[in-house]
């Protein structure tokens, strides 16, 4: 019953307000994608160039002390290890950054007309999918290029029917936390300058930059629990050893999602009767 009437105030009257609304949404996702890159000399190139730049530091850095092997026992370049990750946190990272100052940052349409608030937070998830789609093509050609010198081989198969999939589960847990923070920094702004650190230590300890430690240390069960470790191992198996996901991670990353989801939504309408008032 608790779990109808979450859906009944938050997801279920959501969903069709902010569907009558998505011409709103998507002209606030074109904006900020158009702003983002205005007046720049490289524009859009720069969703390509910042993951590539932060891809050849990490190389550096792990290459000569990671080693990592597949699971049929090929080894694995560092560079494709974290680039199969790191396109997909950078789209997680973005997107929250870009929440949590979407209410304050739109003061003057929050207090002034009518429409479903949640189009804010969302517009950003959008706009930041709009250059995960760019930085894509990164990690394209990082797998092109290790194919090509053959320290690496990829055949195309079902297993990157999944990746849609996995797109959609992590917009989905990205846009429940994206609609908390939002709301949790019109009333305390310092939730904004927390979650910048907090994105930089959740970059260490979500197996994008190194795998999660084996041997059954505290710490590697305690990492377990975060899901963005089963959402990057999820992608991995998928686009670098074509293999169908773990049924265990993708269950546990869309059980967390949908709650994220439906708790993040069901608050935030809850809430945004208050927003005019504390903006």
């Amino acid at each position: 019953m608790a779990v109808r009437a979450a859906w009944t105030s938050g997801l279920g009257s959501g969903v069709s307000e902010v569907w009558r609304y998505r011409q709103l949404l998507l002209s606030l996702a074109g904006r900020d994608f158009r702003v983002r890159y205005r007046q720049s000399w490289l524009g859009v190139g720069w969703a390509l160039l910042l993951p590539v730049a932060m891809l050849l530091v990490l190389t550096l850095v792990f290459s000569g002390t990671v080693a990592l092997t597949a699971p049929d026992g090929r080894r694995v370049p560092y560079a494709l290890f974290a680039a199969a990750a790191l396109v997909p946190w950078t789209y997680f990272s973005s997107s929250l950054s870009g929440c949590v100052n979407s209410l304050v940052a739109n003061r003057n349409l929050v207090t002034k007309v009518y429409f479903p608030r949640e189009v804010f937070p969302f517009s950003c998830v959008a706009g930041s999918l709009l250059d995960f789609g760019i930085a894509a093509v990164a990690l394209l050609g990082v797998m092109g290029y290790y194919a090509a010198r053959g320290g690496w081989s990829f055949s195309p198969d079902a297993a990157l029917l999944a990746v849609p999939l996995l797109v959609v589960m992590q917009t989905a847990l990205t846009a429940g936390l994206g609609m908390m923070l939002a709301m949790a920094n019109l009333f305390y702004r310092d939730v904004r300058h927390v979650t910048g650190v907090a994105l930089q230590l959740l970059l260490f300890v979500s197996a994008v930059i190194v795998p999660l430690p084996t041997g059954g240390s505290a710490l590697g069960r305690l990492m377990a629990w975060n899901p963005l470790v089963s959402l990057m191992n999820s992608y991995r198996a998928c686009l670098l050893f074509g293999q169908v996901p773990d049924a265990a991670d993708c269950a546990y990353v869309a059980v967390t999602a949908a709650l994220a989801l439906t708790i993040g939504w069901t608050v935030f309408r809850r809430a945004s009767m208050r927003f005019a008032e504390c903006i």
